[in-house]
């Protein structure tokens, strides 16, 4: 009986000090039709998303939300996961923890060591060398 509670203490431990996700997973969720551009470090990307816990718990979301790609200025899951994206496109991004906010969390949102899930949108993408692209709003029914 001690033996069974021991190891069923250690498998809780190690579930609460690891994520279950072991590499960034990307699913390509929308493709659109036509692609000017691809998403590269150093572009400025505006995005729409919606985030949560792998396991299932809160929900967040914001948008457009900017920030420039490869720059470390958002988590290390999203400046990998968000390359070579076009305008248009919907990703899911499964992060582990230690491409997101590893044993230090965020605040009382984010518990320390959680894997994360994002539902992303690319909106546009901008840079200084001129290259840029936006997504079009889509046709009214009447148009069509």
């Amino acid at each position: 009986m001690y033996f069974r509670t021991l190891i069923a203490s250690l498998a809780l431990a190690t579930s609460v000090f690891a994520g279950t996700l072991t590499k960034l997973e990307v699913d390509r969720v929308h493709i659109p039709e036509t692609c000017d551009i691809k998403s590269e470090k150093n572009d400025m990307l505006s995005m729409e998303y919606t985030g949560r816990l792998l396991d299932g718990g809160k929900h967040k979301g914001r948008g457009p939300f900017q920030f420039p790609l490869g720059a470390g200025r958002v988590i290390r899951g999203w400046d990998e996961g968000l390359i070579d994206m076009c305008v248009g496109e919907k990703r899911q991004l499964r992060i582990p923890s230690d491409l997101a906010y590893g044993s230090r969390g965020a605040g009382g949102l984010i518990p320390p060591n959680a894997d994360l899930v994002f539902d992303v949108e690319l909106l546009e993408i901008s840079n200084k060398k001129g290259r840029s692209a936006e997504q079009k709003p889509a046709a009214a029914k009447e148009d069509l």
